[in-house]
């Protein structure tokens, strides 16, 4: 049986007279990992200083693994691990001078606080930095040391704010998979603008526009948006639009150019073995038949253009 671990339960919040989130509700099961996204102004960092007890709901309410957010902020943090995209270091410190610190803050036990900085080490690969000061080391190691001390204290939860930007595309994989391994024992909230990333490191995502969630489903869901009911042909001698028509489940074609068109069809047909036939048949001179994939990009512009 899934076991949830944070509630957000018709969660608003206004500044004033306007809503910067409004009436927004989801869960978190452990060992998912959830991405989180929306364009510059959409909620989403309200919505994250809520869920971290940096700032009180207006409306609605939060609970981390049953405890109210609100009622017993202090017990309900202690839960939540927590890596803004402003990385808390002390560059001036070793890497086990800054986690022993960041143990003692997350209130570890004082005889397990060398253990946890071993482990917390040894998940995001940094046992060979021991004795290195923060400042000197890469930017990917820098980020590897803000997500040890997130993760230092055991918590149910870790919520990470875009932690992948800045850095370089092998650092850039190398957190990815960091990100993958943590999802395995903890549910991890993924903050992020790289819609790519989602696709690789989530298992469920959620997008936020105008205070208000516009899509809230698995990644295959997702998936499927993108797929939908298309496909992109192309003929040296391009047939007649209603030539296409006729074939059973094609609902409609849009020329492209004077040799690509688009075929959408009904849920559950595919007439790409038909197309092929008729091509031939007809001698249409086919060169070219595949699911026409909607981008990722694509995507997000038209959840976050519903209202527009």
């Amino acid at each position: 049986m899934a076991v949830s671990t944070l509630q957000a339960i018709n969660l608003s919040r206004n500044f004033g007279a306007n809503y910067a989130v409004s009436d927004v509700s989801f869960s978190l099961e452990k060992g998912e990992v959830l991405g989180f996204l929306g364009p510059n102004g959409a909620g989403k960092s309200t919505t994250m200083r809520m869920l971290t007890g940096n700032l009180a709901p207006s409306d609605g309410s939060v609970k981390i693994c049953g405890i109210d957010m609100v009622n017993e902020p202090k017990k309900a943090k202690e839960m939540i691990g927590y890596l803004p995209e402003m990385r808390p270091l002390y560059k001036e410190l070793t890497v086990d001078e800054f986690l022993t610190i960041a143990a003692r803050f997350h209130k570890v036990e004082p005889s397990k606080i060398s253990k946890s900085v071993e482990v917390a080490k040894d998940k995001c690969g940094l046992g060979h930095m021991s004795k290195r000061l923060i400042e000197n080391l890469s930017n990917g190691y820098q980020q590897r040391v803000g997500i040890a001390q997130a993760i230092i204290h055991e918590p149910q939860i870790v919520i990470l704010d875009e932690p992948t930007v800045g850095l370089d595309p092998i650092q850039i994989r190398e957190i990815r998979n960091l990100i993958k391994e943590i999802g395995k024992k903890h549910s991890v909230i993924l903050s992020t603008h790289i819609l790519p990333e989602v696709e690789m490191v989530c298992d469920r995502v959620q997008i936020i526009d105008k205070g208000s969630l516009v899509f809230n489903g698995s990644i295959e869901e997702l998936k499927k948006q993108r797929r939908g009911n298309k496909l992109l042909v192309g003929f040296t001698k391009i047939p007649t639009k209603k030539e296409l028509i006729d074939i059973p489940g094609i609902t409609q074609v849009d020329a492209i150019d004077n040799t690509m068109c688009r075929i959408h069809f009904k849920e559950k047909y595919l007439p790409a073995e038909e197309i092929v036939a008729l091509a031939v048949k007809n001698k249409w001179g086919l060169f070219h038949i595949a699911p026409d994939i909607t981008s990722l990009e694509d995507i997000f512009v038209q959840l976050t253009q519903i209202k527009k």
